[in-house]
């Protein structure tokens, strides 16, 4: 079998994984296009609202805004690779990037790995790097477990339990009391 020099190669798209968690995600997520990868032109945003006519991404929920967000695809000076910001579109809903709060129209750039919050959603954006310049891919799947709950996010953190096994002594409030006989305060 003979294989032609001249034939483009594949190139490989960078992909935007987007895992959603809502605590009750009945035919909020019906209209995206779930656990499908959908071919994304660089230059156009992946916008996320209520608004089909704003939005080609759509939660059917009447307290998402209807343009929540806003994904864009840019690349370093003299990289190759592809990266992503996040833009908050929502006049009164605050999101957070990894705990940072963003008001309207305030953005951030996103790490391979970031924690999106607002209202009752949980968003996971992982990006699986590629090679392509001219488009990515998004992949929208589906969480039954918020994702901050297996990063540990907002987890009220256990304290060991003393030698004597009373678990009242384990945890007591900051105070001017000195913990130990031979602290002095000043």
């Amino acid at each position: 079998m003979a294989v032609s020099q001249t034939a483009d190669t594949e190139e490989l798209l960078t992909c935007l994984r987007i895992q959603l968690y809502h605590s009750d995600p009945q035919n909020i997520f019906n209209s995206l296009p779930m656990n499908n990868r959908f071919k994304q032109e660089a230059e156009d945003p992946v916008r996320l609202g209520r608004a089909a006519e704003a939005c080609p991404f759509v939660l059917n929920d009447t307290k998402v805004s209807r343009k929540q967000l806003a994904l864009m695809a840019f690349r370093a000076p003299g990289s190759t690779e592809m990266h992503f910001n996040l833009q908050n579109l929502s006049r009164k809903g605050r999101l957070q990037v990894n705990g940072i709060e963003l008001g309207h129209l305030e953005g951030a750039e996103l790490p391979d790995k970031a924690l999106i919050r607002f209202g009752l959603y949980e968003m996971l954006v992982l990006r699986e790097p590629g090679d392509c310049e001219t488009h990515f891919e998004v992949l929208f799947e589906c969480r039954s477990v918020p994702p901050s709950q297996e990063m540990g996010v907002g987890v009220a953190r256990t304290v060991a339990v003393m030698e004597s096994g009373d678990v009242t002594l384990s945890w007591r409030e900051p105070s001017n009391v000195p913990s130990e006989s031979d602290e002095f305060l000043m």
